[in-house]
């Protein structure tokens, strides 16, 4: 298959999990975190700065001034004076080389600005995923406060009647206050990661309705953020392996760092040519005004020394780096690959394990039919509320570990 197949191949592929994203918010959130988070604000700026800096370098030295006033010390009538203006600068070529130099040096401010970008967010995807997984265990949570709720009136009616024992009764209030427990505590981590991620904002308005100044006001329902997206893995990782090393911003870092390192020899090399002068110049020594101009130059002998040596083991040193960078990124990343694919059986074979299993209704049934007592009950319920956590971080594993395998996609 041709690169520009498995190119394609790749787009469509994230093509499809951004639109499954879009439907429950992320990319949306994504975006926003993109636009207002601080971080990536600073680091923009930061840049620019740098920019600026590396452009600086190649500036022509300032040019200098000089002007004397001399007279005769038998008689003061007799002076002269001299005026002196001169400019210095490299040589030519040297500005040129310098100048190729900070473009490649930008290339690689731009992929370690991409390379936070992604890190950004891929933080922010991941708590989106926190998000979804805590709202869904939280209506487990509500849920089994809420059957404890209406089994505890049952019991308490049937208790009054004389149906029923007071070991029971308290069964049922241990269960409700097992349930309220866990309830409140999913709903106060729920409360924590978005207020985490109103955070990455920047503290800006997140999410549809209206502004608002309270981090705790976006809910997961507000945000989308109450279904994982299906996400479908390749089952041949070679066609996609390719273009995910191609966009890792870390690569193309330490490619481009390892590219601008060379041409710094260029630079280093050309430090031995010599430093030119040109001026103006004019002297009144002789009585009447003589005018004429100034060239000169210097011989770098011993400013230059060793920076070539130094230039060429810094370029060794950097792309050694990408190399043994490349290598651990391909490893890390069918790592990835690997994980996800064991996630996504194992959640297959959970879920359909558990679609086998009596569900809370039957349950329910059973017990008021006398089929069960209370306790058996409790062990059921019990095991399958434990299913349905179980099969929610299943997911919530298995999006995570795709959304790590296509960070460099963000």
């Amino acid at each position: 298959m041709s690169k520009k197949s498995i190119f394609l191949a790749a787009l469509c592929l994230c093509g499809h999990l951004y639109a499954q994203e879009s439907a429950s918010g992320i990319e949306a959130i994504l975006r926003q975190v993109e636009q207002n988070n601080p971080q990536l604000q600073a680091n923009a700026r930061r840049i620019t700065a740098q920019r600026w800096a590396d452009r600086a370098e190649n500036n022509l030295p300032d040019p200098t001034l000089s002007y004397a006033h001399v007279w005769d010390s038998r008689d003061a009538q007799i002076t002269a004076s001299e005026l002196v203006v001169s400019q210095s600068f490299d040589f030519p070529t040297l500005y040129i080389s310098r100048y190729r130099l900070n473009r490649q040096r930008s290339l690689t401010l731009d992929a370690q600005a991409n390379r936070l970008r992604q890190e950004v967010l891929l933080e922010a995807q991941l708590l989106c995923l926190d998000i979804i997984g805590l709202y869904q265990q939280q209506q487990v949570a509500n849920e089994r406060l809420q059957s404890a709720d209406e089994l505890a009136r049952i019991y308490q009616r049937r208790l009054e009647a004389g149906d029923a024992g007071i070991l029971d009764a308290n069964k049922l209030k241990l269960e409700q206050l097992n349930a309220a427990t866990e309830a409140r505590r999913t709903r106060t981590e729920l409360r924590a990661a978005l207020n985490q991620l109103w955070t990455l904002t920047g503290n800006q308005h997140l999410g549809a309705g209206r502004p608002q100044a309270d981090p705790l006001a976006p809910t997961a329902e507000a945000l989308r953020l109450t279904e994982f997206p299906p996400v479908d893995l390749p089952d041949d990782f070679h066609q996609l392996l390719p273009t995910l090393m191609q966009a890792d911003p870390n690569l193309q870092a330490l490619q481009s760092q390892a590219e601008a390192s060379r041409r710094q020899q260029g630079v280093a090399r050309q430090g031995w040519l010599p430093k030119l002068e040109v001026g103006y110049r004019r002297n009144t020594e002789s009585g009447h005004p003589l005018n004429g101009i100034v060239v000169g130059c210097s011989f770098p002998l011993f400013q230059n020394r060793g920076k070539g040596s130094q230039a060429k083991a810094q370029w060794q040193a950097d792309r050694l780096e990408s190399e043994s960078t490349r290598l651990a990124t391909e490893s890390a990343l069918w790592q990835l690959y690997e994980e996800a694919r064991t996630w996504e059986s194992t959640l297959q074979e959970y879920r359909a394990t558990l679609e086998q299993q009596q569900n809370l209704s039957l349950l329910k049934q059973a017990l008021q039919g006398g089929q069960i007592n209370l306790t058996e009950y409790f062990v059921e319920t019990a095991r399958l509320y434990e299913s349905q956590s179980n099969l929610i971080q299943l997911q919530s594993d298995y999006h995570k570990a795709v959304a790590r395998l296509l960070q460099s996609m963000l």
